[in-house]
């Protein structure tokens, strides 16, 4: 068999037709889009196409995009940008506990400049309760940045409920959609946001590409300097065939919506099933319906999850233990400890995530060899080979507990 991809969530592969378009506005028409002459004009017709066709999938207007290099800058850009408009206003910013690191690693250097910020917990699931949004605005808070989908266990929030709240509360409401955009539905009206982070390769567009969707009306400062490109908001030569690619990418993505809901939604289920059947002592991370129709996150006790991916690799299945941008850290998920998971367990976790390549017959291959390799590594942990005598002693401590 093939090489199995399941790391869809980390990046997917760009798409030919993408590609394509891509290579027309490297070699031919490879005019600067601030240029007034024809290679120029033809450079900026171009990227206003794609940028109406980003516009159009989130129901947005075209002039709310601002093209970025990707979702970090597109967080950076909207937490900071919003704070520092804003902070005559008041200092005050409310986030999760279990958002990506360009958010919360932002949100920790405002913190250093004099901003509060406050982390909000999720439940053993993932999930923000709008109730902690509401009890934890106050008149100093300028923004709230709640993702929509999670990264690592694919818990959608309830964006809507935490929206309305925001906007109830004259307060703007940031989303990171980098892992939802292109896997379910997002209608910037229909969720009440006024800020969005957008990340193309994660829809078979190409790397280096993303946007910022701001509502009109949102007051925002640039962090960067040095042109007047995308209205004065975000300097710097334009990635034109980034750019292109994003567009038609974004647009194909859209197009097959609810048919790749549907198809990756089986299989993971399939996946989930039947591994949590045939395999002893295994947890499902993040919520059981309300999560991405293509993340697996699974955790195994007894198992070192970078154990886990060699043997997977070795098989020839790609996968990983959580987020590609702290992959080479050696602490524990810190999503997974927000649910509440021991050190021990969130260290045996697996995240296998879905793309519209993967077929049925890659599935049945996990569900074969996965069981097996989990078998293999438990019986060289002595953990696992202690567990009874570990529960037995367990059990005679509490019992002698008066």
């Amino acid at each position: 068999m093939n090489k199995i991809y399941l790391d869809h969530s980390a990046t997917t592969r760009t798409d030919e037709d993408v590609a394509r378009a891509m290579l027309e506005f490297m070699t031919d028409h490879y005019g600067n889009p601030s240029s007034v002459h024809s290679f120029g004009r033809s450079a900026r017709k171009a990227v206003e196409e794609a940028r109406e066709k980003v516009a159009k999938a989130i129901g947005a207007e075209p002039n709310e995009i601002i093209f970025t290099s990707g979702g970090t800058e597109a967080d950076n850009l909207a937490i900071r940008g919003v704070a520092f408009a804003n902070r005559k206003r008041g200092n005050h910013i409310i986030t999760s506990s279990i958002e990506h690191h360009a958010v919360l690693d932002t949100c920790k250097a405002l913190e250093r400049e004099g901003f509060e910020v406050t982390y909000l917990p999720v439940d053993e699931y993932g999930r923000v309760n709008p109730d902690d949004v509401r009890n934890a605005i106050t008149d100093q808070t300028v923004l709230v940045s709640v993702m929509h989908a999670n990264n690592e266990v694919g818990t959608i929030q309830p964006i809507r409920e935490i929206g309305a709240l925001a906007r109830e509360k004259g307060v703007f409401f940031h989303s990171d959609t980098v892992q939802s955009v292109g896997k379910i539905p997002v209608d910037v009206d229909e969720l009440n946001i006024d800020l969005l982070s957008i990340s193309a390769h994660k829809f078979y567009g190409p790397k280096g590409i993303g946007c910022l969707y701001m509502r009109k009306g949102v007051r925002m400062l640039p962090i960067s300097f040095g042109g007047s490109q995308e209205r004065k908001r975000r300097p710097g030569t334009l990635n034109v065939p980034g750019i292109v690619g994003f567009g038609m990418a974004i647009d194909k993505a859209v197009a097959s919506l609810d048919e790749q809901m549907a198809y990756q939604t089986r299989l993971r289920d399939k996946l989930i099933k039947e591994l949590t059947a045939g395999i002893d002592e295994v947890k499902l991370n993040g919520h059981p319906t309300e999560r991405l129709p293509n993340n697996v996150n699974l955790s195994f006790r007894y198992i070192e999850g970078e154990s886990l991916l060699l043997s997977l690799d070795m098989k020839g299945i790609a996968a990983s233990s959580g987020s590609a941008c702290t992959s080479g850290s050696l602490d524990p998920s810190h999503v997974l400890l927000a649910l509440g998971l021991s050190h021990e367990i969130a260290h045996g976790s697996l995240r296998m995530t879905l793309g519209k390549d993967n077929t049925e017959e890659e599935i049945d291959y996990v569900i074969e060899v996965l069981p097996e390799i989990v078998e293999r590594l438990r019986a060289m942990s002595p953990l696992y080979a202690n567990r009874d005598k570990s529960k037995d002693q367990s059990k005679e401590c509490c019992s002698n507990v008066q």
